[in-house]
């Protein structure tokens, strides 16, 4: 199954063969930042199956102390995915064209969450990660 994402000027676009594995929703602030949202929407993809269709020479990226990163359009700001050693290893759903077809299984780091957001009643949280 081929699935595709782009940024909102439509200007970088991927595609990747296969299905998106643990979707998440991190609530920590760092994410929030790089969301620009209460929380981030990710989640991973088997490397192999991730391509660039076009404007890859548009991405900037952002590579923390322990080589996890993000991916985002220099003209539009969209972050599109999470790179580790700057291999691909996640994509931002928000960003995924059409259905993914997944749900996400677990908000995390909900113990820093912003203080304005609420969270709903039915869905699996943990104060920091998954152990």
């Amino acid at each position: 199954m081929k699935n595709t994402g782009e940024c909102f000027c439509g200007d970088v676009r991927y595609e990747y063969e296969g299905e998106l594995l643990d979707a998440r929703s991190c609530h920590c602030s760092r994410c929030r930042k790089v969301s620009s949202a209460q929380a981030s929407a990710y989640a991973l993809i088997k490397s192999a199956g991730f391509n660039w269709i076009c404007g890859e020479e548009q991405l900037t990226s952002y590579v923390g102390n322990e080589g996890f990163g993000i991916q985002f359009c220099s003209k539009c700001g969209s972050t599109l995915c999470g790179i580790l050693e700057g291999v691909v290893h996640g994509v931002m759903l928000g960003c995924v064209n059409g259905d993914p077809e997944v749900e996400i299984v677990r908000h995390i780091y909900v113990g820093s969450k912003a203080g304005w957001e609420v969270m709903p009643q039915d869905v699996v949280t943990f104060e920091e990660n998954e152990v």
